[in-house]
């Protein structure tokens, strides 16, 4: 049986479908470290973190936010389920950049009654948002 020679990448968040269409090559942020995957790779089954995504279809690289869910890999599909899931160019800079400051802000002044994993989470993710919005900037 031969190789597949392209994945199809489906896409989906927990309000829209983002992505469905044949890409070259995909890098996703799985719980335990990024991973990449070509056409005719193992199936698995992984968590997702929370990171950049990119996925490649000729020579043009498209990047997103991911965070947490699941990722299936097929030797010619992969399959991503993700509470949240954006694309570099519907990225808010003005909104993250004011959330990692209330994150920051949140951090650095502790409460008794704050929750900790939370404002470290908001955190993560703006930085993401940003680092991943920052693509689009450098390409433009």
């Amino acid at each position: 049986m031969a190789l597949p020679t392209h994945l199809q990448l489906q896409i989906v968040s927990a309000d829209k479908s983002l992505v469905n269409e044949a890409v070259d090559e995909v890098e996703i942020p799985g719980a335990d470290g990024y991973f990449g995957v070509l056409p005719g790779h193992t199936p698995l089954l992984a968590l997702l973190g929370a990171g950049e995504m990119w996925y490649r279809r000729g020579t043009t690289t498209h990047h997103l936010v991911l965070a947490f869910g699941f990722a299936e890999v097929q030797p010619d599909a992969v399959t991503i389920l993700a509470q949240i899931a954006e694309r570099a160019d519907e990225i808010d800079i003005a909104r993250a950049e004011a959330a990692r400051r209330r994150a920051e802000e949140r951090l650095a002044r502790p409460t008794i009654d704050m929750d900790f994993e939370r404002a470290r989470l908001a955190l993560l993710k703006s930085l993401i948002r940003l680092q991943v919005a920052s693509r689009v900037r450098i390409r433009a």
